[in-house]
This record gives structure tokens, C-alpha cells and sequence, in this order.
């Protein structure tokens, strides 16, 4: 059995969309990050860095992995699936990952803060984060002209991009013009086991409902961005 614990944001799913993906079994353990919950000493011990999602692995002595693409790889590994053995392959995958990792979740991330959460508006920092943004999913799109996925077969790497790129209207970016990178959102949103796992821990869809929920929700957000680590 796999305990996850995590919060309905795009490095959450990626977690339990690949749980939900390889089948394995597993206990969900909703983080309210809005309430710091992510900062207690409990989840400190799994996570020093105080950031969801983590895993702990009670089948392998309650080992605990943190950082979602190291959980990511972990997963694949214990299932022996959605990461290939061969070495060329899994290094395209993984490439891809990094991808991700190190470019479009900390870009949209950003352009996250600055387009909604920010009570100050600075059209300079927006620009930037909305504009570099928009650079990686050209580089997604372009990949994908010849490419049903973005490393071969359906993979982490698919994943991973996905649960950020799918959020791209939150960080005012438009993809009308990335018709590759449409179709691929549309495939693997399909999948039904994407399905499920954007539902963990619950639906935020369901948060959005209602006169002016995206408004409160950022409202909400902002006090995480500007109360930092403190919160």
C-alpha cells in the first residue's frame, strides 16, 4: 500500500494520476495547503522541504519519496511501467520529465503568481512568466507534430507535462495556435485513469462553481504566495 498525500495542484496530480495509471494501490491523504498543513512537523518528517506530494511506501519499511518527478520515477520503477528498461528510451522519457520539472511547471508556476495572486500588478514580471510560458508549450507542440506522445510511447513524461499544460488559461496563456499540443490535451485527458486521478484528493472543479469562485480562489491562494514559508 502507497499513502499519498496531496492537494488538488498539477504536481498533485501528477502523483495520483500515475498511481491511478499503473494501478497500484494506494490511501489518499488530503494536505489543506491553504491551512499550512504542509508545514506541521508530521509532514516535515516525510517531506523536509514542506511541499506536496509525497509518498511513503509501506511495503518497502514506510520509505518516503518526495519531489514529484522523483516520485514519479519511483512509481514507474516499482510497477515496472510508463518508464522503458532500455537505456535510449528511458532517457528520452526522463528528458522530458526534467522538461517539466525544470521548465513548464516553474514558468506557469510563476506566471500563476504574478497573473492571479499578486494583490500588486506588474505587467513587466506577468510578461515574462506568461511569454516563457508560452515558449515551452511551442517546444511541447513542436514535438508533437510527429508524435502521438511526447517520448514514444505514453509515459511519465506525458503525464507530467499534462497536469501542468492542461492549467494553461490559469496562467493566461492561450494555445489556440498549438494545434498539436490541443489534440495531445485532449488524448490523454480521455485516458480514464487521468480522469480519476484529477479527482484526487477531490474534485476542484467543484471549487470553481459558482459567481466569481475563481476570484475567491485566488484570493485564497494569495496568502500562501505573499505569506511564504511562514504560512
Amino acid at each position: 500500500m502507497i499513502d499519498l498525500y496531496t492537494a488538488p495542484t498539477p504536481n498533485g496530480w501528477k502523483a495520483s494520476v500515475t498511481l491511478e495509471e499503473l494501478g497500484l494501490p494506494y490511501a489518499v491523504h488530503a494536505v489543506n495547503i491553504m491551512a499550512g498543513e504542509q508545514k506541521t512537523p508530521e509532514f516535515l518528517a516525510i517531506n523536509p522541504n514542506g511541499r506536496i506530494p509525497a509518498i511513503v511506501d509501506r511495503d518497502e519499511g514506510d520509505f518516503a519519496v518526495f519531489e514529484s518527478g522523483a516520485l514519479m520515477i519511483y512509481l514507474a520503477e516499482k510497477a515496472g511501467a510508463l518508464l522503458p528498461a532500455e537505456r535510449k528510451a528511458r532517457s528520452r522519457v526522463i528528458q522530458w520529465l526534467m522538461f517539466q520539472m525544470g521548465g513548464v511547471g516553474p514558468m506557469m508556476g510563476q506566471a500563476n503568481v504574478f497573473h492571479r495572486y499578486m494583490p500588486e500588478k506588474i505587467p513587466v514580471a506577468i510578461n515574462r512568466y506568461q511569454t516563457e510560458a508560452k515558449r515551452l508549450l511551442t517546444v511541447l507542440d513542436t514535438q508533437l507534430a510527429g508524435a502521438e506522445f511526447l517520448a514514444g510511447d505514453y509515459s511519465i513524461a506525458d503525464i507530467a507535462n499534462f497536469c501542468w499544460a492542461r492549467t494553461h488559461s490559469w496562467s493566461g496563456v492561450a494555445i489556440d495556435d498549438l494545434p498539436n499540443l490541443t489534440r495531445w490535451l485532449a488524448a490523454v485527458e480521455a485516458r480514464p485513469a487521468v480522469q480519476r486521478g484529477l479527482k484526487v484528493p477531490f474534485d476542484i472543479s467543484e471549487v470553481f462553481k459558482g459567481e466569481d469562485a475563481g476570484k475567491r480562489f485566488a484570493e485564497s491562494a494569495r496568502t500562501i504566495v505573499t505569506g511564504g514559508d511562514k504560512t
